[in-house]
C-alpha cells in the first residue's frame, strides 16, 4: 500500500513539475494533427531550428545555476554579434575565416558588455531579470544610434549595398550571400576529423615539453586519447570513408544509426566490465541489457517504410550540432570546477556563499560574462544559418523565445538543464513551425497562429515568473517550526551537493 501511494506520489510531483511541458506538448501534437503537414516538413523545420537556435538557449543556463535568474540581458551578447558581423561583411570577408573573424571581434565586445552588466546586476540584487529586460531595450536604444547616426553620419562609411542612399545609416536588411552566409553549416566532416586530429596532436606534443620539464606527468590516457583520433584520422583516408566524410551534411538516419552504434557499444564495454572485471552479480546487468534492448527497438523502427522516408529526407549540417554538443559538455563539466561549484553555492544560497569566503560579486560577474560571450556566438549561429541580417529586429526578440524555449522545457528561474533546454527547443519551435498552418486549417487565417505563438511565448515566461514569485511569498510567510529552523549553518562551498547537468 505504502509503494502505491510512494508510486502516486512521484507521479503526481512529476505532473506538477512537468505541467507546462506537458500542456506545451499536447498543444503541439493538436497543432500538427490540425495542420496536416507532412512529417517530413516539420522535422526537418525542428531539425533547421534546433541548429539555429539551441546554442543560444543553453547559454540561459548559467546564470541560472549561479542565481541570477533568466537572462534577459542576452539581447546585449546578440548585438555585440551583429556588430562583428556588420564589420565583417564591409570589409567584404566571408567563409569560415570571415565567421572566425567574426568571433574574433565579437567575443571581447561581449565580455565588456557582460563585465558591466554583471556589476549592474550586483547593485540590483533580486531585480535582476527586471534590470536585465530594461537593460536590453536601453541597449537596443544604443544601438540604433549607433546603426542608424554614427555609422555614416560620424564614421564616414561608403558601401552602397549596406548604407542607405542617403549616406547615413545602415539598411534595413544585409544579405550575407557570399560572405557568411552557412559558413558554419558547410563546413565538410572530414576538415572537422583534419583540424581535431591536429589539436589533439599539438595539445599531445605541449603535454609532452611539460613532461620533460617536469611540469607534467604523462600517463597511458594521453597516448590513448591521442592514437583513438590518430587512428580515426587515418582511416578518413581510405576513398569510401573519404568519399562519405567530404560532405557538409549528415542524413538523419545514419546519425541516427551511427548515435545508436556508439552507445550500444559504450553499453557492451558495462557489460563487460561488469562480468569480467569487476565480477559484479546478474542483478546488475539487468538495466544495460535493457537499455541495449531499447536501442535495438529504436534502429528496428527505422525500417518501418514511413519513419526511414522521414530520417531519409532530414539532412543535418555537422559543425553546429556538434558545437551545441561541445555547449553541452561545457555546461555539465563546469559544475567540477572550483569555479561552478562556487556558481553553485552562490545560487543557492549567498549568504552561505560568504560565509564559506566566495567572492559572490565576482562569481556573479564571470557567470554574466561567460552567458553573454556564449550568447553572442549563438547569435553568429543563428545569423549565418538565416543568411540574411536583419539589421534593426535579428536581435529583439533573441531573449524573449530563448527563455520561453528554456521554460516549456521544464526549466525555472532556480533551475535549468541541458536536457531542459533541448527539449524545450523541440517543442517551442514545433509549435512555431505548425501553428500557422493550423490556424489556416482553423481560421482560413495563417496570421491567426502567428499571434497564437507569440502570445503563447508571452505566456509561458508570465506563467513561469508568478509560479517563481508565489513560491518565494509562501516560503517567507512560512512561520518557523522550532529553533533549529532558525539557524543558518555556514557549511563549506565543498560540501554543496553537486547537480549533475543532464
Amino acid at each position: 500500500m505504502n509503494q502505491k501511494n510512494d508510486f502516486f506520489k512521484k507521479a503526481g510531483s512529476f505532473l506538477f513539475d512537468n505541467k507546462v511541458m506537458i500542456a506545451f506538448a499536447a498543444i503541439c501534437l493538436a497543432a500538427i494533427l490540425l495542420s496536416g503537414s507532412p512529417m517530413t516538413f516539420i522535422v526537418d523545420g525542428v531539425f533547421t531550428r534546433i541548429t539555429r537556435n539551441t546554442f543560444t538557449v543553453l547559454a540561459l543556463i548559467i546564470p541560472v545555476l549561479a542565481g541570477l535568474g533568466l537572462n534577459f540581458g542576452i539581447v546585449i551578447g546578440a548585438i555585440a554579434a551583429q556588430i562583428a558581423v556588420f564589420c565583417v561583411v564591409y570589409w567584404g570577408l566571408g567563409g569560415f575565416g570571415g565567421m572566425l573573424l567574426s568571433v574574433l571581434i565579437a567575443t571581447p565586445l561581449a565580455v565588456l558588455f557582460g563585465y558591466l552588466v554583471g556589476k549592474l546586476f550586483n547593485r540590483m540584487k533580486g531585480a535582476e531579470m527586471i534590470a536585465g529586460l530594461i537593460l536590453g531595450y536601453f541597449a537596443d536604444g544604443l544601438y540604433q544610434l549607433l546603426f542608424l547616426v554614427i555609422i555614416g553620419g560620424v564614421i564616414p562609411v561608403d558601401n552602397p549595398k549596406l548604407i542607405i542612399s542617403g549616406g547615413m545609416g545602415v539598411k534595413n536588411t544585409i544579405d550575407l550571400t557570399g560572405n557568411l552566409k552557412y559558413a558554419i553549416d558547410s563546413v565538410r566532416m572530414v576538415d572537422i576529423v583534419t583540424v581535431v586530429f591536429y589539436v589533439v596532436l599539438a595539445v599531445t606534443l605541449i603535454k609532452i615539453i611539460l613532461h620533460l620539464l617536469k611540469k607534467y606527468q604523462l600517463n597511458k590516457g594521453d597516448f590513448i586519447f591521442f592514437g583513438i583520433f590518430g587512428l580515426l584520422f587515418g582511416i578518413s583516408y581510405i576513398p569510401e570513408i573519404e568519399k562519405f566524410l567530404s560532405t557538409d551534411r549528415l542524413i538523419l538516419l545514419d546519425a541516427l544509426t551511427a548515435v545508436l552504434i556508439v552507445l550500444a557499444i559504450l553499453e557492451l564495454i558495462k557489460i563487460i566490465k561488469s562480468i569480467w572485471i569487476n565480477k559484479e552479480p546478474l542483478k546488475t546487468l539487468v538495466k544495460p541489457i535493457v537499455t541495449l534492448l531499447v536501442y535495438g527497438l529504436i534502429y528496428a523502427l527505422t525500417f518501418i517504410p514511413e519513419i526511414e522516408e522521414v530520417l531519409s529526407y532530414v539532412k543535418l549540417p555537422v559543425l553546429p550540432f556538434l558545437l551545441i554538443a561541445g555547449l553541452c559538455w561545457f555546461n555539465q563539466k563546469i559544475l567540477s570546477t572550483r569555479l561552478g561549484q562556487n556558481m553553485r553555492t552562490v545560487g543557492q544560497s549567498q549568504s552561505v556563499a560568504m560565509a564559506s569566503g566566495i567572492d559572490v560579486d565576482k562569481t556573479r560577474v564571470i557567470a554574466m560574462i561567460i552567458s553573454t560571450v556564449l550568447a553572442s556566438w549563438g547569435q553568429l549561429i543563428f545569423l549565418q544559418n538565416i543568411g540574411t541580417f536583419s539589421t534593426y529586429g535579428a536581435h529583439t526578440q533573441i531573449a524573449q523565445f530563448a527563455i520561453a524555449a528554456l521554460l516549456v522545457g521544464g526549466a525555472s528561474v532556480q533551475k535549468a538543464t541541458n536536457k531542459q533546454a533541448i527539449i524545450g527547443v523541440i517543442l517551442f519551435h514545433t509549435l512555431f513551425i505548425v501553428a500557422p498552418e493550423a490556424g489556416k486549417q482553423l481560421f482560413d487565417n495563417a496570421q491567426i497562429g502567428e499571434y497564437f505563438r507569440v502570445f503563447v511565448s508571452y505566456g509561458v515566461i508570465a506563467l513561469s515568473l508568478a509560479m517563481h514569485a508565489w513560491t518565494q511569498f509562501k516560503k517567507e510567510v512560512q512561520p518557523p517550526t522550532g529553533g533549529a529552523d532558525l539557524e543558518i549553518p555556514a557549511l563549506p562551498a565543498v560540501t554543496v551537493k553537486q547537480q549533475t547537468l543532464k
